[in-house]
């Protein structure tokens, strides 16, 4: 028979049950909480994130992905390249801690003199995420006439930092992030290209003039886009049946007067309405798919009800006793509507 003072040991609650979970412990211990784990897109997209918030910022115009024969995924852009100087707190080049560190990242630092305005990345756990959940990851910077690059192996530094002075064949400036994302995290370990390849023209579409690329070794495929025009191009050709009114788009941006909005934030969209085949209802914030809508798209609809109900009133075309619901404008509306702000709430990334 088990004695008092057994049963008290064998599930004692004491000081040493409470355990500090350290560095990116957390998201190994628990990845379904930092990432979706049916497939590592979202970790690779962490990466694309970030390239897109340097295009974003207006410091580079080409991003590159290329599908590796061996499973890994590299992210290449032409921004300014993530700094690898000695952080002047932590003591450790700042390019370590924006992979090794959560909550660690320039996108806190808003407005004037900020690294980032507007950025995707707010939480700074994005690609710190995507580095504890890889067997493998390589990260190159370019910058300031220096190359210096570092291996990491599950989150942790297995090849420390060397930078050397850049030579004939190399980048100017940008980063290269190379990834094998660890398939013992995630339900399938396949990318789904379909995905991928919809996220990456979206970040063309919503960026006229930067040219992204997918490069697939096994296939020997190559795919580019690139949007000039870009809202209204992307509706155009993702449309399944022609528009019954010709496309409906607008934007507008607050300038540095405005009381209620910091300067540069606003919307563009575009707007068609089509007889038959599947609505498109993509919306954005600061690149950031929101496949789960919110205010921004909310503003939207209400927008456009209103606009709508309005010159019905004013030019009488509704019959008498017939009431305007939200539902007989949206219901054949299909749109694409990008968002800028400052310093966004997500509920979920």
């Amino acid at each position: 028979m088990a004695t008092q003072s057994t049963v008290k040991t064998s599930n004692a609650y004491a000081e040493g049950s409470i355990r500090v979970l350290k560095g990116l412990e957390p998201v190994k211990q628990r990845p379904g909480m930092y990432t979706r784990t049916d497939n590592p897109l979202h970790i690779i997209q962490e990466v694309l994130d970030n390239a897109a918030d340097e295009a974003l910022a207006g410091f580079g115009k080409k991003i590159k992905v290329v599908l590796h024969a061996d499973g890994s995924v590299s992210v290449e852009d032409d921004g300014r390249g993530i700094p690898f100087g000695l952080h002047p707190e932590e003591n450790a080049p700042v390019i370590e801690l924006v992979f090794t560190r959560l909550h660690a990242g320039g996108k806190f630092d808003k407005g004037k003199g900020g690294a980032y305005s507007f950025s995707g990345g707010l939480h700074g756990v994005g690609v710190s995420v995507t580095n504890a959940l890889s067997k493998r990851l390589e990260a190159t910077s370019y910058r300031e006439g220096q190359v210096a690059s570092l291996v990491f192996s599950g989150g942790d530094v297995t090849e420390p930092l060397v930078a050397r002075n850049a030579g004939e064949g190399d980048r100017k400036q940008g980063t290269t992030v190379r990834a094998w994302p660890d398939a013992k995290y995630f339900e399938s370990s396949a990318l789904p290209m379909n995905e991928l390849t919809h996220l990456l023209r979206s970040k063309a579409v919503l960026m006229p003039g930067v040219t992204v690329t997918l490069v697939n070794e096994k296939t020997k495929e190559t795919q580019q886009w690139q949007y000039k025009a870009g809202l209204r191009d992307y509706l155009t050709q993702t449309l399944t049946a022609d528009p019954v009114i010709p496309l409906f788009e607008g934007e507008g941006f607050a300038d540095g007067n405005s009381e209620s909005f910091a300067e540069g934030e606003g919307a563009s969209w575009a707007v068609a309405f089509t007889e038959d085949g599947a609505p498109v209802r993509e919306s954005y914030v600061n690149l950031i798919p929101t496949s789960a809508g919110g205010t921004h798209d909310s503003g939207l609809r209400d927008g456009l009800f209103t606009a709508v109900k309005s010159f019905i009133e004013l030019h009488g075309l509704l019959p008498k006793g017939v009431k305007l619901m939200p539902e007989d404008v949206f219901a054949r509306a299909s749109y694409v509507l990008s968002a800028k702000v400052l310093d966004p709430q997500f509920q979920g990334q």
